[in-house]
């Protein structure tokens, strides 16, 4: 893995009355990455917010590029597209961490490749880079309550109990990239998915 740069993409919607769902995960734990990179966000001409860092020391270290679109969720594609094409990055060298309404609650998981599930941001991120085959770290938010609308859920704020565990879940979500960035995604897979 050396010499090589990864496109670490959160995904989410813009603005304040949109930064606590549960929809705008993979922006949270791409904030916890740049806490610990000490890197600053900054405008970028392909529409998204980017930040630049080396994950470790000497001259080996990967360069990560953390990013996230200033669009919504379902136009998600374009902005990491421009990226990609911008930094030369493959998309086997492409993270992206979103909610998933299919593991549970707190849980982490990665993959690469397959569908969309109905995720708007992946389905446009698939459409735009002309394929599945990126990494996906993802985070689950578990499935709404009793007869709640999906969209309805992933659109409101973590509750109270969901909260207190959040933090937690966010590092080690965290740690997920940066394992797939130094390990691969196969080491990555076997060490968070027997956890």
């Amino acid at each position: 893995m050396a010499n090589s740069t990864f496109l670490v993409v959160g995904l989410g919607n813009p603005g304040s009355g949109y930064s606590g769902n549960r929809h705008n995960v993979g922006q949270m734990v791409l904030a916890v990455l740049a806490d610990r990179l000490g890197a600053k966000f900054k405008s970028h001409k392909a529409g998204a917010q980017v930040a630049e860092a080396k994950l470790g020391v000497g001259a080996d270290a990967p360069k990560v590029i953390l990013a996230r679109s200033n669009g919504y969720m379902n136009t998600s594609g374009g902005p990491v597209s421009g990226l990609a094409k911008f930094y030369g990055v493959p998309a086997a060298a492409i993270i992206v961490i979103h909610d998933e309404l299919d593991i549970p609650a707190a849980d982490v998981r990665i993959k690469v490749g397959g569908g969309h599930a109905g995720h708007n941001g992946l389905r446009d991120i698939i459409s735009a880079l002309g394929g599945p085959d990126f990494v996906r770290v993802r985070v689950g938010i578990g499935r709404p309550p009793g007869q709640m609308d999906t969209a309805d859920f992933v659109l409101r704020d973590f509750g109270t109990s969901e909260k207190k565990e959040l933090p937690v879940t966010l590092e080690i979500a965290a740690d997920a990239v940066e394992a797939i960035i130094k390990d691969g995604v196969t080491a990555a897979q076997l060490r968070f998915h027997s956890a």
